[in-house]
């Protein structure tokens, strides 16, 4: 994105846990509590096509397998008179997902994506699915403090990924008012990705900044590139194998506008601000979550697409 440049954000993390009472039981998340992490790489007009929304990371375990269900709500209306009517729009979305070190500093986050969506036309109701685009993060520690020497630890990373085109392009659905009516964008994308993280105790704020370069794909069709930001104040509760942690923050997405045959689609660029709610409870080697996102502030397409709302719940194993 030409006028915004990629800076790192201050950001903030899953605290160290309280000391353990003086049960013998140990709690298994222990070990797993790195940092929350909340990579949000989603097309607002439609996470179908990203299939990357709502996070890469599990709150409670780094080494994880799991299985996610997201849905997202909105309405667009065609803009042509004042009085147009507006129509329903249901995306919802199936991933298997995991998150897995491969090295001291390294660490990989892979998720396939299967989708279903649907939305009322002016001739019908209209329904697409299929298998979405496969996406791959990998995140290197540049830096993080030694916790026993500091009030305030801090950890940086930096990373990428790419998004493969598995998932199908539909270049009819491109023309319609939400052209991200898709299971794919039939394009290879490139993700970029800094964290920075501080924590005290229980209580901690992470933040996340990331762009998506989208390149054009065999329809001769180019999603803009994005802009994601988040924040999620949290805390972290744990007491022999069960672990809680609530969180509450924000996250916004700025996004340029779409090109077909090199020409600039107009209305098809946008920016949302979103407050978030959510959390995560875990027991032994399984995790549980769920949040929801509400748009504060938003301009969509130049106001012919809102969002409505966005909710997901996830179950993990821990490795």
């Amino acid at each position: 994105m030409k006028k915004y440049t990629l800076l790192l954000v201050l950001f903030f993390q899953l605290a160290n846990a309280a000391e353990k009472d003086s049960l013998n039981t140990v709690n298994p998340f222990t070990k797993y509590h790195s940092f929350l992490e909340e990579e949000d790489f989603c097309d607002t007009c439609g996470c179908s096509a990203s299939g990357g929304s709502m996070g890469f990371a599990s709150m409670l375990n780094t080494n994880f397998v799991g299985i996610r269900y997201f849905n997202q709500q909105y309405k667009s209306m065609d803009g042509l008179y004042s009085n147009s009517p507006w129509y329903k729009e249901n995306f919802n979305t199936v991933q298997v997902w995991g998150r897995i070190p491969v090295s001291e500093k390294v660490q990989v986050s892979a998720l396939l994506p299967f989708h279903f969506h649907e939305r009322e036309t002016a001739t019908g109701d209209k329904s697409i699915n299929g298998i979405g685009d496969i996406t791959v993060l990998a995140m290197y520690r540049l830096y993080q403090t030694n916790k026993d020497s500091t009030f305030l630890v801090h950890t940086l990373q930096l990373g990428g990924g790419i998004k493969a085109p598995t998932g199908k392009f539909n270049e009819a659905n491109s023309g319609s008012i939400n052209p991200s009516f898709q299971v794919g964008t039939g394009s290879w994308d490139y993700l970029l990705a800094t964290e920075y993280v501080v924590k005290r105790k229980q209580f901690g704020l992470n933040s996340m900044l990331n762009y998506v370069i989208k390149t054009e794909n065999q329809k001769s069709y180019r999603f803009g590139n994005q802009l994601n930001y988040a924040g999620t104040f949290f805390y972290l509760y744990e007491k022999n194998s069960f672990s809680i942690v609530p969180q509450l923050g924000f996250a916004g997405e700025v996004y340029e506008s779409n090109y077909q045959h090199n020409q600039k689609l107009r209305n098809t660029n946008g920016d949302i601000f979103f407050g978030k709610v959510g959390f995560e409870v875990g027991k032994d080697r399984l995790s549980f979550g769920a949040n929801a996102m509400l748009p504060i502030n938003q301009n969509l397409t130049g106001g012919n697409v809102e969002a409505n709302y966005r909710w997901s719940v996830n179950l993990n194993y821990s490795l």
